[in-house]
């Protein structure tokens, strides 16, 4: 029996699923709160129980994730019975060697990445996937396995790669990395676990300064990459481009997607399945079924308004986002929800938050979710170093949907890696209940 501690967490979901599928004894435990990623457990019948020292019997093996720490009673009983303990990144890492793993990992954009190459391989090969959505299948006879693949704390140290992709480097993190010198030195190791080649996108301010023997191939919109998309129109219904590798045409394609970012996603897709021998024909026709990530752009339609939520918090990925809006909506108000994540990154990133809400026409911000942190530990930090930066901004609590009730025509962009979908939902119920 393999026992999860933090089984509710993204990434440990995932595996926990992938895990029963491979014909594991799985079972897990957590707090009692609510998450989204519980949808996959309960669906498979994994048993999810509430913390408590009973719960460890001296026949099991325990995966703990990357947050717990030593004082919960589950890992004090693991220590006391002398079971052995891995943690999410260390199971994983046995993992990648049973299959030819295909590792994305970025600062932005694995989730998508991950999702959109999971999707695409499996419906044409059959893969085995864990995606940080809360998502993860596995069937022992697939030869290939898509990983997302995190650089915090150096985890994806843990893993073997058959590809290593790269979809950007940047600074994050800021409570484990020094400076970007220290994350390009991670991604430098983590490009040298390849077995087969390095796929990055070259497009990117730093994945150049990556010095290794094994292959690379860079993709992006610049005319020096390996790949590159060529005759990009963007519009309404999503984005349009050819495929160019060596200077070979590839083949055209026309995706539901949006935001040059989502542009960048696809091709690191398109680049793997290009050096597995797919036709671009058989890649485009399953692309379009593509229906996105959890929380990645995930829209509810309400009336002549749009409620997105996503996982945004760095700056990158607001900004990104918020153009994305721009694309699909142009006729739209525009008003951003967002809740910061960590005193660390606020601390580092609130000038850069400020200007990327700015492209919003109006910014809502809530208290900054602590994670890991404590705020006495940073007691000048907290979301108004945003706020007061902001053209049009305010304040706004998980209790507080009536503020944003009496707008129309306008997208809400909800952005957080935190669960505030009280907020969301009780946002969605007074729009409906506005237009019955």
């Amino acid at each position: 029996m393999y026992h999860f501690i933090g089984i509710k967490g993204a990434g440990m979901s995932s595996l926990a699923q992938m895990m029963d599928e491979l014909g594991y004894k799985v079972q897990g435990s957590d707090v009692a709160e609510h998450f989204f990623t519980e949808e996959g457990l309960i669906k498979r019948n994994i048993p999810i129980l509430l913390y408590n020292e009973d719960n460890i019997k001296k026949d099991m093996i325990i995966i703990k994730g990357e947050s717990i720490k030593d004082d919960n009673p589950e890992i004090k009983k693991a220590k006391e019975l002398k079971l052995v303990i891995y943690s999410y990144s260390e199971m994983l890492g046995i993992l990648t060697k049973k299959f030819k793993t295909i590792c994305i990992a970025g600062c932005h954009g694995k989730t998508t990445t991950t999702a959109m190459t999971s999707h695409v391989l499996n419906n044409i090969k059959g893969t085995n996937y864990l995606i940080g959505d809360g998502n993860g299948y596995a069937d022992k006879k697939n030869e290939f396995f898509v990983l997302e693949s995190c650089e915090y704390k150096r985890h994806f140290l843990n893993y073997t790669p058959y590809y290593a992709v790269i979809t950007n480097i940047d600074l994050d993190h800021v409570d484990y990395y020094k400076d970007i010198n220290d994350i390009i030195d991670a991604y430098q190791d983590y490009a040298n676990n390849a077995t087969k080649m390095i796929i990055a996108c070259g497009d990117d301010l730093y994945t150049h300064n990556l010095k290794t023997n094994k292959k690379i191939v860079y993709y992006g919109l610049d005319l020096n990459n390996d790949v590159i998309a060529s005759n990009i129109k963007y519009n309404v219904k999503g984005i349009s481009f050819d495929v160019i590798i060596y200077g070979k045409n590839y083949g055209s394609f026309n995706l539901p997607i949006y935001g040059k970012h989502m542009l960048l996603d696809a091709l690191a897709t398109i680049t793997v399945c290009y050096f597995e021998n797919i036709k671009s024909e058989d890649v485009q026709n399953i692309f379009k079924t593509f229906k996105g990530a959890k929380r990645r752009f995930s829209q509810t339609i309400v009336g002549n308004n749009i409620v997105i939520d996503d996982y945004a918090h760095h700056p990158n990925e607001i900004e990104a986002n918020l153009n994305a809006i721009k694309q699909k909506y142009p006729n739209k108000k525009i008003i951003a929800i967002m809740q910061p994540h960590t005193f660390t990154r606020t601390k580092e990133f609130a000038d850069a938050i400020a200007d990327k809400l700015n492209i919003a026409d109006e910014a809502y911000v809530m208290d900054i979710h602590p994670a890991r942190e404590l705020q006495e530990d940073y007691p000048d930090i907290t979301s108004d170093i945003i706020i007061k930066k902001l053209k049009n901004g305010h304040k706004i609590n998980i209790d507080e949907a009536y503020k944003l009730k009496n707008n129309e025509n306008t997208v809400f962009a909800f952005m957080s890696p935190n669960d505030i979908l009280k907020l969301e939902n009780d946002l969605i119920e007074m729009l409906r209940n506005k237009n019955s």
